[in-house]
């Protein structure tokens, strides 16, 4: 059965020390080519992504690339062992633990996201589901997803131009969970992969 850790693997996510990047053009320039290398990718193959709807979704959408969506955040751990039943796109639950808060500021707003680990997989992967204000209309209803990986310093780069829709709008067969509650931000998220128009 696939994973739902398997939506990451093209995404281009990465940890890093935290903060903006100097140079705007070779970022821009960097997210550019990420993308292009997902689409060359997914045009390749038949997963995940089938042959008979690239047509109808590649190349992908995204929202012009913006630095400002590109924060440093830090990262509050959770000393709570819970287990959350996450809802999936399948109906059936992911078993998820929070691993920390990730607390940034975009756009001069303080914001806070929950950094979640699945059960018993790879515990330096932090998965990172939300839902914001474009939800529904201009990106995926059920939300979107970031991943880092986990670092020894607790900074991270909280990188909005690297937000992507999870594989099940594309394919059925993949299993996504949904964004717990706290992860619903209630502004605008004009950044990362989009719906077609």
């Amino acid at each position: 059965m696939r994973k739902w850790i398997a939506c990451a693997l093209l995404a281009g996510t990465a940890a890093c020390a935290g903060r903006p990047p100097d140079d705007s053009r070779s970022y821009a320039a960097k997210v550019a080519a990420d993308r292009a290398a997902k689409d060359a990718a997914f045009l390749a193959a038949n997963d995940p992504i089938p042959k008979a709807r690239h047509d109808q979704f590649l190349p992908l959408a995204y929202f012009p690339i913006e630095p400002e969506y590109s924060v440093p955040a830090s990262l509050k751990p959770s000393n709570d062992r819970t287990i959350i039943e996450m809802p999936t796109s399948t109906g059936t639950n992911r078993k998820m633990r929070r691993a920390g808060t990730l607390e940034f500021t975009l756009k001069g707003q303080p914001l806070k996201l929950t950094a979640l680990n699945e059960v018993g997989e790879d515990p330096s992967h932090l998965f990172v589901p939300f839902s914001d204000l474009t939800s529904g209309t201009e990106t995926y209803a059920a939300g979107r997803f970031m991943d880092l990986t986990r670092n020894g310093t607790g900074f991270y780069e909280v990188d909005f131009n690297r937000a992507y829709i999870p594989y099940c709008y594309y394919n059925p067969t993949y299993e996504c969970p949904y964004p717990p509650k706290e992860n619903r931000l209630n502004i605008p998220i004009r950044a990362g992969e989009r719906m077609k128009k």
